[in-house]
C-alpha cells in the first residue's frame, strides 16, 4: 500500500487537472475572484488618474481592454504625467511587460493547438493566473489559468470604466490601504508555492534578501527587477520527475490488489 499512496500523491494535482478540466476552470474562477477584487479597485484608481491627466473617457477603457496590465498601464501614466512623451511611455510599458516573455515560454508546453490557438490561449498568461496555475515541476494547469484570467479581465475593465465615470480622488485607495491588496494576494500565492515544493524556498528567500538590499540604493521598480535574478537558482537545480498520468495510478492500484 505504500507504493500506492506514493503514486497517488505524485499524481496530484496534475492528474486531477488533466482528468477534470471543468473542475479546474471552476477552481480558476474561485482563485481569480480574489485577484479580480483587487484588480477592480486598482482599475478604479487607474481610470480616475488617467481622466485627471486628460485622457478623456474612452481612451482609458480601451487601454485596459487591450493592455490588461496594471503595472504597464501605471507606467504609462507615470511617464506621461512627468512629461516623458508617447515614445518614452510606450517604452517603459514594454519593458515592464517583458516579464511575460519567460512566463510565456514556461507555460508554452501546456498550451494546445496550432500557432493561432496557442497565441490566443497565451493571452490568459497574467501574473496571478500564471502563479496560481503552476502545478510544480514546470507544469501548468491550463484550465485553471483560463478560469483565473476569465474573471479578472472584466473586473479590470469595469473598474476602469467606473473610475472614469465617477472620478474619485486618486489618493482614496491609498488612504484606505486598499492599494496593498494585490501585493498581499501575491504574497499568499508565493507562500502556497513555497509550501508545495520545498526546493522553491531558496529562490524565494534569496529574492527577498536581494530586494531588501537593493531597495536601500534603488527605487522600488529596479530593486524588484534585480531581485528577480534569484530565479536563476532554478538553472542549477535538478528538474522534478514528471507526475505519472492517471492511468498509471490505476495500474498501480490494480497491481496492489492482485499482489500476493
Amino acid at each position: 500500500m505504500g507504493s500506492l499512496r506514493s503514486a497517488q500523491a505524485d499524481a496530484s494535482p496534475s492528474a486531477k487537472a488533466a482528468a477534470s478540466p471543468r473542475a479546474s476552470f471552476v477552481s480558476g474562477l474561485k482563485t481569480g475572484s480574489g485577484l479580480a477584487a483587487a484588480a477592480f479597485l486598482l482599475a478604479v484608481s487607474f481610470g480616475a488618474i488617467s481622466t485627471s491627466q486628460g485622457w478623456g473617457h474612452l481612451a482609458p477603457v480601451i487601454c485596459s481592454m487591450a493592455v490588461f496590465s496594471g503595472s504597464a498601464q501605471f507606467a504609462l501614466l507615470a511617464t506621461l504625467g512627468s512629461g516623458g512623451g508617447i515614445t518614452g511611455a510606450v517604452t517603459s510599458a514594454a519593458l515592464v511587460n517583458s516579464r511575460f516573455i519567460p512566463m510565456g515560454i514556461a507555460v508554452a508546453g501546456d498550451l494546445r493547438g496550432g500557432r493561432i490557438r496557442r497565441a490566443l490561449e497565451g493571452q490568459a498568461v497574467v501574473d496571478g493566473s500564471w502563479a496560481a496555475a503552476h502545478l510544480g515541476g514546470g507544469r501548468f494547469d491550463r484550465y485553471l489559468l483560463f478560469g483565473a484570467t476569465a474573471i479578472q479581465w472584466p473586473a479590470w475593465v469595469a473598474g476602469t470604466a467606473l473610475g472614469v465615470v465617477v472620478s474619485p480622488d486618486p489618493d482614496l485607495l491609498h488612504r484606505l490601504g486598499l492599494d496593498v491588496l494585490t501585493p498581499a494576494l501575491f504574497v499568499a500565492l508565493l507562500f502556497d508555492e513555497v509550501r508545495r515544493e520545498r526546493i522553491n524556498r531558496l529562490p524565494a528567500l534569496l529574492g527577498a534578501a536581494l530586494a531588501a538590499g537593493l531597495i536601500v540604493f534603488l527605487p522600488a521598480g529596479p530593486a524588484l527587477v534585480g531581485a528577480a535574478l534569484a530565479a536563476l537558482v532554478a538553472l542549477f537545480r535538478a528538474p522534478a520527475a514528471p507526475a505519472p498520468p492517471p492511468e498509471d495510478v490505476h495500474r498501480v492500484h490494480s497491481d496492489e490488489q492482485v499482489a500476493p
